[in-house]
């Protein structure tokens, strides 16, 4: 059995001048598993992604993606692990609105020469890497990829945020409640699809979201209330 792709051990975070925030024992994720994380606002989600990523890091414990532990990282060797490694789709998407479609989800590839390498070796190119990814997530429209990203509905960025997040295989996918803004059958659609995309790429997707109606879909599920014994009763 391979080792998990992340490892949590006694976790602890606090802002400056605030009481601790997380307080997590122990935390595993599987290489290839979807989990869905319950995880209300201020709830501390939002930081613990933040310290999935390496953009903070924690006062005590350890944070492993890979085998690596993230603290034993320079600031700058953090981002590279970073984006070799982690997709994030974000709530609002973050697509630059002044790059096309094709410019925005080859983003990643332009600052991790290992994700650009991974493209051209599945697709031939990073830029076919971009069309294939964005047809397999229902954007099969060639005259897409070089409209303005900001010209387009919200249900086609979001596949464009997750075409972003997905290519050059990193190992983990974040996304940080990207369906809050579509209807029921949309949101279990692109799940649908976003499933398949990570299986395609050997991915773990970490999904974070309050919406406890698509917890039956992923391989788990579970509350940041129960990892986290600095959560208050109101959020357990």
């Amino acid at each position: 059995m391979s080792p998990p792709l992340i490892t949590l051990s006694n976790l602890g975070f606090a802002w400056p001048g605030q009481p601790e925030l997380l307080d997590i024992p122990d935390f595993t994720l599987a290489r290839g598993e979807t989990l869905f994380l319950k995880g209300p606002s201020g709830s501390g989600k939002t930081t613990l992604l933040g310290l999935l990523g390496g953009v903070q890091l924690a006062q005590r414990g350890t944070i492993q993606l890979l085998g690596q532990d993230l603290s034993g990282l320079s600031s700058s060797a953090r981002d590279r692990f970073r984006v070799d490694h982690t997709g994030y789709i974000f709530q609002q998407f973050n697509l630059l609105p002044f790059l096309s479609v094709r410019e925005n989800v080859e983003l990643p590839c332009r600052f991790s020469r290992l994700r650009a390498e991974r493209a051209v070796q599945r697709h031939g190119s990073v830029t076919e890497a971009a069309a294939q990814l964005l047809a397999h997530l229902g954007l099969k429209d060639a005259s897409l990829l070089e409209r303005r990203a900001d010209s387009l509905s919200i249900g086609q960025q979001q596949r464009v945020a997750a075409a972003r997040a997905l290519i050059g295989q990193p190992e983990l996918v974040i996304a940080d409640e990207p369906t809050s803004a579509l209807d029921a059958d949309a949101r279990e659609a692109f799940l649908h699809l976003l499933f398949a995309e990570c299986r395609e790429a050997g991915a773990s997707l970490l999904f974070v979201s309050h919406d406890q109606s698509l917890a039956s879909l992923f391989d788990r599920s579970l509350s940041l209330a129960e990892l986290n014994r600095a959560a208050t009763p109101a959020e357990a």
